[in-house]
């Protein structure tokens, strides 16, 4: 009975390193040039990772983000400067994968919409608590019908 408890227990302890090692992949490698590697993080900070949004490619670990740090790098050593390999970037997948897109017509709304909900909201504020303040005192009394009801219920 051990002994096939134990058997049981080593298949499955094989059944999970198996099932883990296709998942498993190597370091991303580094470029051997420190300089090319630090500019290639500079221009990677700028740009939004298109998987995870939130992060800049230069801090995701999305396959997609490790391919473009590669491109970068690739550009980089072909000798194109920052301002080229945004322009290709922007060109390929659009404003939105710059971390802080330009003012334009179009990107209008990313900079004056959080403003102008907020103007929106503090007017409603101002709104609701003029209406409130022009109402008298009896419509923030507390029912006292309620409370009469209660009082005639006998206490068992």
């Amino acid at each position: 009975m051990l002994e096939r408890t134990l058997r049981r227990a080593l298949l499955c302890i094989c059944l999970a390193l198996t099932v883990g090692a296709p998942q498993a992949r190597e370091a991303e490698s580094a470029s051997a040039n420190p300089e090319l590697e630090a500019r290639m993080m500079a221009v990677a900070s700028g740009l939004r990772c298109l998987v995870c949004q939130n992060q800049t490619i230069a801090d995701s670990h999305a396959d997609l983000a490790v391919d473009l740090r590669q491109q970068i790098r690739e550009m980089l050593a072909r000798g194109q400067n920052e301002r080229q390999i945004l322009d290709y970037m922007t060109q390929r997948y659009g404003d939105f994968v710059l971390y802080r897109p330009p003012f334009k017509a179009i990107t209008a709304l990313l900079w004056i919409g959080p403003a102008a909900l907020l103007v929106l909201a503090l007017g409603g504020l101002v709104v609701v608590l003029r209406r409130r303040q022009r109402l008298g005192d009896e419509a923030f009394d507390p029912d006292t019908d309620n409370q009469e009801n209660s009082s005639n219920v006998p206490n068992r």
